[in-house]
């Protein structure tokens, strides 16, 4: 049994951040009700990679029951009452006000349901002059100054997955599950708000203490860390790039012996601690291109193992799906199997519940004959 056998979740969602959230109830066990409109969540027609199925689609619904509603309806609105009045959690990221205006807001739901646990994701939260302003990971993206530590130093860059959905159906995901434990002690359910500007805003804390305490935030610096050093990726002379990291002065001094094999520059005042080494940056890091040079990807790995340093390969995404550690799992979608990535946590002795990916409105039928009035 999951974790979360007997709850009923239901996702008034589309797109990516909730969707996430319950894709991960839903592993616990919980039975997801999707609802969905008459076109479907859009996210099903974002690209067609997956034998015609959308790979945003496939990643983050599997397991649910997806049921076609028009909760502008009557007959349809009181048919997601009846189930609301059923459901442990209620998730949901309509634009903002949406949910409230159609009577599904989570102040009046959880006065008539005491239990319930009602979460709203939206990009601004509730509050605040940019709570109406519309919402998509890019834009988050720029707005939280995410981009503008994020590329080489020409110009800003994406980080290249939806980085502000992921966090914030995340955070999501934890705080319902905060909610669930909670309830527990309490008997009371509770009324979450997560947003994606908040989500990626906790990230970027470094950065901005940085800026508030220190006068100036980080620069973009590419494949290095704007606060480490040596921390980024060199190219060997088979054209492999491999990224190093050094964390304290014992890996600095393996690193001078052991793979650049100048032991004397553990002992450069230029490098004498982390903070020094980061002021000369330049310097330090046009020795260690010329030193990776002159080696093959496969003999500066070697180095590196056998010194005990920090490195990894700057794989492609090609190299990824051929990588050793890599986990899979096979999921059932509309167009047929799919392996995906396994879902992060391991628990011993328990395999995640993986269902299928459903098709729109396959459960529609069933849910308004169980839930009949």
């Amino acid at each position: 049994m999951g974790a979360l056998d007997g709850l009923l979740v239901v996702a008034l969602e589309q797109a990516v951040a909730a969707p996430l959230c319950t894709a991960r109830l839903a592993e616990g066990g919980a039975r997801v009700i999707k609802i969905e409109r008459a076109e479907g969540d859009f996210a099903r027609a974002y690209d067609t990679a997956v034998n015609g199925d959308s790979a945003y689609f496939v990643w983050l619904n599997r397991g649910k029951e997806s049921l076609v509603l028009d909760i502008k309806q009557p007959t349809d609105a009181a048919l997601l009452t009846r189930i609301l009045a059923q459901a442990d959690v209620f998730v949901q990221n309509l634009a903002p006000g949406a949910a409230a205006r159609a009577g599904f807001g989570a102040a009046e739901l959880c006065a008539r349901h005491p239990r319930l646990i009602c979460c709203d994701i939206s990009g601004y939260g509730s509050i605040g002059p940019a709570k109406d302003m519309k919402a998509y990971d890019l834009l988050i993206q720029c707005e939280t100054g995410l981009a503008s530590i994020t590329g080489t130093p020409d110009a800003p860059g994406r980080v290249g997955v939806s980085a502000a959905d992921i966090a914030c159906g995340m955070n999501a995901h934890a705080a319902i599950l905060e909610a669930l434990l909670a309830r527990e002690r309490t008997g009371k359910g509770r009324a979450i708000e997560v947003s994606l500007f908040d989500s990626i805003a906790d990230w970027m804390t470094v950065p901005l203490l940085h800026h508030d305490y220190a006068g100036k935030g980080p620069a973009r610096v590419g494949l290095s860390h704007p606060s480490i050093a040596p921390y980024g990726a060199f190219a060997c002379r088979d054209g492999h790039q491999v990224v190093i990291a050094v964390q304290n002065e014992r890996e600095w001094q393996r690193l001078c012996t052991g793979v650049l094999g100048e032991p004397d520059l553990a002992e450069d005042l230029r490098f004498a601690g982390n903070a020094a080494r980061v002021t000369n940056r330049a310097d330090l890091d046009g020795i260690i291109a010329a030193s990776f040079a002159e080696l093959d990807g496969s003999a500066a790995i070697k180095l590196l193992d056998t010194a005990n340093i920090a490195y990894g390969s700057v794989n492609s995404v090609a190299e990824l799906s051929l990588h050793s550690q890599l986990r899979r799992i096979g999921v059932v979608a509309p167009n047929g199997a799919v392996q995906l990535p396994a879902p992060p946590a391991i628990v011993a002795g328990q395999q995640p519940a993986i269902g299928k990916v459903p098709e729109l409105g396959a459960h529609s039928i069933a849910i308004r004959h169980e839930f009949t009035a």
